[in-house]
């Protein structure tokens, strides 16, 4: 089996990876590889993500802009606090 070798990681980066294992009672070595297959599994890429949530957002447009609030009423309304 390879072996990987990590050199200068951050001690908060170690700290955090040795507290995720120990909540998932692994090691750190098994939770590396588990963070790992995650990690390059995730197969949409930032463009597509980006292109599938601005078609959510064209497909869900807003109907009735009068029901959010004034943002200039809301601001009063706190300053008069």
């Amino acid at each position: 089996m390879p072996l990987l070798q990590v050199r200068d990681m951050p001690e908060d980066l170690y700290k955090t990876l040795a507290d995720i294992a120990e909540q998932e009672n692994r090691s750190i070595a098994q939770e590396t590889i588990v963070l790992l297959q995650r990690a390059l599994n995730y197969k949409e890429s930032r463009q597509s993500r980006r292109k599938r949530i601005l078609a959510e957002i064209h497909s869900n447009p807003i109907k009735d802009v009068q029901a959010f609030p004034d943002p200039a009423a809301l601001i009063r309304e706190d300053r008069e606090r």
